[in-house]
């Protein structure tokens, strides 16, 4: 993990930000709390098509669900009007996790919190938006891991097809599990 210094998220951050030392001290007393995120600077394509560069938050933040901790992976994009407008997040599921959708997440990751759509500053920040999104995580994960395809379900799916076996002259209904019935009448052949 690289150290960012004030200086180097200074020279990162574009001039097209109207409150430039608004966004610089909001970023540095963010990276001062939440040491897995890390400032990035990148093209925003937003969704009418028209691309920028801005800056984002990207990293971890750790939300306690049900006494378990969980790196929930977030990008939270600053646009050039910020602290006037309020910041577009997400979360970034890796290739093992999918998204939640729920009234606080759409199915593309984007986080619709009503904090986000009353933002007004200097009442809100970056900050009590991390915590909101933390304690909104906590309540509803935005994430899960996706189901695994094991080899034993790809076999099930290959029995449950077949749907019966046969060997020496016997046909042996199968189980969910692969396995053979067997009640009071019945033999394994």
């Amino acid at each position: 993990m690289t150290t960012i210094t004030k200086k180097s998220v200074k020279k990162m951050l574009p001039k097209t930000y109207k409150h430039r030392k608004v966004v610089l001290a909001e970023i540095i007393t963010v990276l001062s709390q939440y040491k897995y995120l890390e400032p990035v600077l990148d093209r925003f394509v937003y969704t009418d098509g028209t691309v920028k560069q801005l800056i984002s938050l990207v990293g971890t933040i750790q939300v306690v669900c049900q006494g378990k901790h969980y790196n929930t992976p977030v990008c939270i994009w600053l646009e050039q009007s910020y602290p006037c407008t309020a910041p577009i997040c997400y979360v970034h599921p890796t290739k093992e996790m999918m998204v939640i959708s729920s009234s606080y997440m759409n199915n593309n990751g984007q986080v619709l919190l009503p904090y986000l759509d009353e933002w007004t500053h200097p009442e809100y920040d970056l900050i009590s938006l991390i915590q909101v999104m933390i304690a909104v995580f906590s309540e509803t994960p935005p994430l899960c891991m996706r189901p695994k395809a094991d080899k034993s379900s790809e076999q099930k799916a290959l029995t449950n097809s077949q749907a019966y076996s046969v060997a020496e002259n016997c046909v042996a209904l199968l189980r969910e599990d692969g396995l053979p019935f067997q009640g009071n009448n019945e033999t394994n052949c």
